[in-house]
């Protein structure tokens, strides 16, 4: 007989820290998302003490608590590694690279899409739309932006990871492991805010092309803003100009329907 899978607990530090979320919000539902991470921080999962656990301190009930964990993608239901690399495989990023870097990361790895390494170090993924399409083909490792990847860049990436060795996100900090970045969604800051750029060169082209020629947002209560004139009042009817062109537009359509209705009496 095989032996019985040991669960993680939840100790009861952990628990007060729950609380202490649900305690956040004015609504204790709310807070059920980062006390979902910090079940995950914790257990490497979402568990069903954490499930429990989570129903009791919110006062809803289990099937409400796991209608989230299985709705939301960053929620998992098997242990996730030291590292969970996903690969965007939409359509931009595959076109780029996103494809074929994802291909070979299952060779190099041995591991297909959601499994992970036998060491424990790497969980491998493909991902929808990472939202950094001006870096395509882009990577996440614990949900930190690799950008620009390559097939060969990113097996240098996991091999580091594996090896332990430092490794810098292109827009944010240093790479903590999962469990770690789980705690800090969970609303527990681990002092690595400031470390990296917030945007790269590519995310910012537009605003330095606005400064550049003084372009500014329309004035919110603008034609160009709203699409209606300022001398509509009560947001209804519109200037003189615009009546009469709505106008003439009507009568030529009328004409149109009534010549083309006459044509057919006379064949």
């Amino acid at each position: 007989m095989s032996a019985a899978v040991n669960e993680p607990t939840l100790s009861p530090q952990t628990v007060a820290e729950l609380h202490a979320i649900a305690a956040r919000y004015p609504e204790p539902r709310s807070g059920l998302l980062p006390m979902l991470h910090l079940v995950q921080s914790v257990a490497g999962r979402i568990t069903p003490e954490g499930i429990e656990t989570c129903a009791e301190i919110l006062g809803i009930s289990t099937a409400d608590v796991s209608g989230v964990a299985t709705f939301y993608t960053m929620y998992k239901r098997k242990p996730v590694g030291d590292y969970l690399v996903g690969v965007c495989t939409n359509t931009l990023c595959a076109v780029m690279g996103g494809d074929a870097i994802f291909e070979r990361l299952k060779d190099h790895l041995d591991i297909g899409n959601d499994e992970t390494t036998a060491d424990g170090a790497v969980t491998l993924e493909h991902v929808e739309c990472n939202a950094a399409c001006d870096y395509a083909p882009v990577m996440m490792v614990n949900w930190e932006f690799m950008d620009n990847m390559t097939p060969s860049s990113a097996v240098e990436l996991v091999d580091d990871l594996r090896a332990g060795k430092e490794v810098t996100s292109t827009r944010g900090p240093r790479i903590c492991t999962w469990r770690e970045a789980e705690r800090v969604l969970a609303g527990f800051p681990d002092g690595r805010v400031d470390e990296g750029p917030g945007a790269g060169h590519a995310s910012l082209v537009g605003l330095a092309l606005a400064r550049e020629h003084g372009w500014t947002a329309p004035d919110p209560g603008s034609r160009e803003s709203t699409g209606r004139t300022k001398d509509r009042p009560g947001g209804s009817g519109g200037s003189a100009d615009t009546k009469q062109e709505a106008a003439a537009q009507a009568d030529t359509s009328r004409a149109e329907t009534e010549t083309r209705q006459e044509e057919g009496k006379n064949e």
